[in-house]
């Protein structure tokens, strides 16, 4: 089994993107076969300035790592270091219906609210497609909202198929627990465009600030809480072991505290739940060279697969001509 995933470097890191997605990537890599790539191209819809986009990718890749990323076990690459990718796009482009493209809803959100979309945006799916197909991926570990484009991958990898004879695995979403809650510090689901994160390595200082200015209620500090619909106690479970969440939840219901308690509780876990993390990321940020060594190694191995299968879709549709 082949899994595959890309993260695009739109921003640093936080708590929702690890709980939510990069904690279950890591788990995964025991697949088969793992391939996981910083998705640059992709980020060119919202990133612009180029300093910016070579930092955010550079620091995605030393975060993944330290995270728990075994280059050893999966394969780790940037995006844009594999042409293939971009040819193998062209190529399903020219099979892809434009009403296809009209109802995916990052056009369609964007668009309803009055908000100017680029080409780039409207053929996101397309080149989501060539990611996937690619490596001739089995799996894609995807959140709800990326559904629909598994969805388009699939038409468009039949379409082929139909047209030009088998030539691309059918992939299939696995979809990634949405168990865990990762609430911002707003309440509302921690996301960057809600500017509610926390990030992952976060000086701790600053993470704590955040802590504190976590938004709760106004109820009186006697008054007995119902903890699973508080998103502070989520926060908190997400660090938790079981029986320190059964202790919480007892609290909560007994009453008689502060949100104040709560929130150092939350901080002095946090902090400890990302300490060797963070001690593996300052040692690889001290020396890059070791994390350019893996990105260009994790390339070197996913262009081996991607030429592959390129030529085997150009030959398929006939663009691959040799003369005989």
């Amino acid at each position: 089994m082949r899994v595959l995933s890309g993260i695009q470097p739109t921003g640093r890191f936080h708590w929702g993107n690890y709980f939510g997605a990069i904690r279950q990537y890591i788990e995964l890599q025991d697949a088969d076969q793992a391939f996981y790539f910083i998705a640059n191209l992709h980020a060119l819809t919202t990133v612009r300035d180029p300093e910016q986009l070579c930092q955010l990718t550079f620091d995605a890749a030393v975060d993944l790592l330290a995270l728990g990323l075994d280059p050893e076990r999966a394969v780790l690459f940037i995006q844009s270091h594999v042409p293939e990718v971009s040819e193998l796009c062209w190529l399903l482009m020219t099979v892809t219906p434009m009403g296809l493209l009209e109802r995916c809803h990052a056009y369609k959100d964007k668009k309803a609210r009055g908000l100017s979309a680029d080409a780039g945006l409207f053929t996101y799916p397309v080149l989501m497609a060539a990611d996937i197909l690619a490596y001739d991926s089995d799996v894609v570990p995807v959140g709800e909202d990326q559904i629909q484009h598994i969805e388009v991958c699939r038409d468009l990898a039949a379409k082929f198929n139909h047209l030009f004879g088998e030539t691309f695995v059918m992939p299939r979403a696995k979809l990634l627990d949405a168990s865990a809650k990762v609430p911002g510090i707003d309440g509302e689901k921690m996301s960057k465009s809600y500017n509610n994160t926390i990030e992952l390595f976060e000086p701790p200082k600053s993470m704590r600030k955040k802590i504190m200015r976590i938004k709760t209620d106004s109820r009186p500090m006697e008054e007995p809480k119902e903890p699973e619909t508080d998103h502070l106690y989520q926060l908190y479970s997400l660090f938790a072991n079981e029986t320190e969440r059964e202790e919480m939840a007892a609290l909560y219901r007994r009453g008689g505290f502060g949100y104040g308690e709560v929130k150092k509780a939350l901080a002095e876990k946090a902090e400890a739940f990302f300490a060797e993390p963070r001690q593996r990321r300052e040692e690889l940020v001290a020396h890059p060279e070791r994390v350019w060594e893996v990105l260009h190694e994790g390339a070197r191995r996913a262009r081996e697969k991607a030429s592959e299968v390129l030529q085997r879709a150009q030959e398929a549709c006939g663009v691959f001509c040799q003369r005989r």
